[in-house]
Parts: structure tokens; sequence; C-alpha cells
């Protein structure tokens, strides 16, 4: 089996990349190729573990190219599409870009699927896409209310990829995530950025009153539900992906506090992010019932995540200078 992985340089790309060829999924894959731009959140060390896999091919481009694109479709059996803008602050200072790789670069991809009739194609989302909700949890036939650039990118990029199969046929599925941490993030979002800042010394943001509640999902959880959802999921059709394990920004710094030996004093307030999500709550039931639960316990996956980055700075130091202005995402 031979997968296109967009993005596949990223952080959950590289993830994903790294389980297809490293005997971790049940997939039958042989051959991997990765497209990425490899824009500062791309990083060819994320996949420095399997560098030297027959089977893996790293091209660099852009998913917006219309010229490269059907070129590495030949030969493909699917297309999970991780490439995107993802870093809301980011966003809200130049939507534009957001635009143009979330949306009209999965257009490209989706035209280029199209026209290679390709087999099987997987659109990587986030549940961002809902908005905020006060009570409850979010089915996957719940409507989207992005409030930011970056959830509203996503956003287009769902409905341009369901009307594709619903239109053309494409058998496409789309999965939306929870909030993912674990190894190799680029240390812009919150959990990194915490750690790697308290590793050297030095204090973090929190925004606002620290009460907006996230689910928290490990990416090895997350890679293993898109697994299942290319060898099962149905054409068409959305599949939420969760972790199961709810928290304020507030109670979660104070873990990595603890875990990184430092106290409340290395904890700055920041003004609350505009138009701040209050709390994200997924409904994963449709996803379980085809045999997905996740497999790793927060605190368990947390006390790794902290252990990897105390134990690979020559990872994370090099791109100090791209982080430095940075503000945390969740």
């Amino acid at each position: 089996m031979h997968i296109l992985v967009t993005g596949g340089a990223g952080f959950i790309g590289g993830n994903y990349v790294r389980r297809l060829l490293d005997g971790r999924s049940a997939l039958p894959v042989d051959r991997v190729t990765v497209l990425d731009k490899l824009t500062y959140a791309g990083n060819l060390a994320n996949l420095a573990p399997v560098a030297d896999h027959p089977g893996l091919r790293v091209v660099e481009g852009d998913i917006a190219d219309p010229d490269l694109v059907p070129k590495l479709l030949g030969g493909v059996d699917a297309v999970v599409n991780f490439a995107a803008e993802t870093h809301v602050d980011r966003s809200i200072r130049d939507p534009a870009e957001f635009v143009r790789t979330n949306v009209l670069g999965t257009q490209n991809l989706l035209d280029a699927a199209r026209a290679a009739r390709l087999p099987r194609f997987v659109q990587v989302s986030t549940d961002e896409v809902y908005g905020s909700i006060d009570e409850g949890a979010w089915t996957e036939e719940w409507p989207l209310a992005p409030n930011s650039p970056y959830a509203a990118a996503k956003a287009g990029a769902d409905l341009l990829a369901l009307a594709c199969a619903r239109t053309h046929g494409l058998d496409l599925s789309v999965t939306r995530c929870s909030n993912n941490y674990g190894p190799y993030q680029f240390p812009e979002k919150l959990v990194p950025l915490f750690v790697t800042t308290l590793l050297r010394g030095g204090t973090v943001p929190l925004y606002g009153d620290g009460l907006n509640v996230r689910d928290w999902l490990h990416v090895d959880d997350h890679c293993r539900g898109i697994d299942l959802v290319l060898a099962e999921g149905g054409p068409g059709e959305v599949y939420n992906i969760g972790g199961g394990r709810e928290l304020d920004n507030r109670s979660l710094t104070g873990l990595i506090l603890d875990a990184c030996g430092a106290d409340w004093s290395a904890v700055r307030q920041v003004a609350d992010r505009k138009g701040h999500d209050r709390r994200y709550a997924l409904d994963d039931s449709k996803l379980r019932a085809l045999g997905y639960r996740p497999e790793v316990a927060f605190e368990d996956g947390l006390a790794q995540t902290i252990a990897w980055y105390r134990e690979h700075p020559d990872w994370w130091r090099p791109l100090l200078p791209v982080t430095a202005a940075s503000a945390p995402s969740a």
C-alpha cells in the first residue's frame, strides 16, 4: 500500500509517518510519500527515526501547487491530508495564508484526487470548527461555528472535502480531533512552549483567567484513530477523535509546573486571546463503535512528553528564535 501524507514533516503528520513505517500500524503500508512545504513548523528531523526506510520518499512542495500535486498521485492508494497552517494566534495576525493553504490547498488536492481516480482520501481536521460549547459534547452532526480564522479555514476545507465526496463520489472521510500533545510538537503550542520555557528557567504566558477547557489527546492515539478511519471509515462520513481528558488551562499549567520543578512565580498572566473559545468537548462514540479507544492515559502521556523534551534539547533549541514571540495555542 502506497500512501501520500501531506504535511508529513509536521508534528502530527510526522508522528503518523513514523507509525506507518516503524511497524506500529496495522495497515499493509510499504511506501510513503511525504509532501511538505517545510515552513517553520515542517522539520525533517521529525522523520529522522525512519529516514533510512527504503519505502520513504520526501518531496518539498506545496499542496496548493497545481503542477506538482498530480505528479505525486500515480500509484498512490490513499492520501491523508495533514497539511495546514494551524496556530490560532498566527491566523489572527495573518489570516490570508491560512485561507491559501487550508482552503485553496485542500481544493487543489481534491481536484488532483478526482482526476487520478484516487481510491481513498482522509481529510484531517479539528474540533475547533465547531466553535465553543458550554455543556455537553459535539457530535459529528453539530453545526459548524468557527470563531478564529484558523478554524474558519479548516471548516471551509471540511466542507469542500465533503462536497467533493457527495458530488463526485470521492471515497473520502473527515476526522476532527481534540487538542494533541506529544513528542516533536513545535514549541508554539501550550504544552511544548511551557515545557521548553520552564526547562530554560523562563516564565510562561497564561491567557486570561486560565479557565478555558480543552480535551487532551495524545498524538499516538490520534494517529491510531486515523488508521482506523482510513481502513474502515465510510465515504462522506465525519469522525470525531477525542482523548477523554478535559482540563482547564490553569490546571494543566499546574501539572506542567510540578513536573518541571517550578511554581506559580514562573507564570505571567497575559491578556486573553481575541475570540478565545471557552470550552471544547467531543463525542467520539461514532469512532468508538468501530473499535477506537484512547490507550495513553493523560498523566502518563504528559510525563512521557515532558521527559522527551527534557532529553531532546537538540531538537527544540534550534527552533527558539521562531517561537520567541509565540503565545500558547489552546
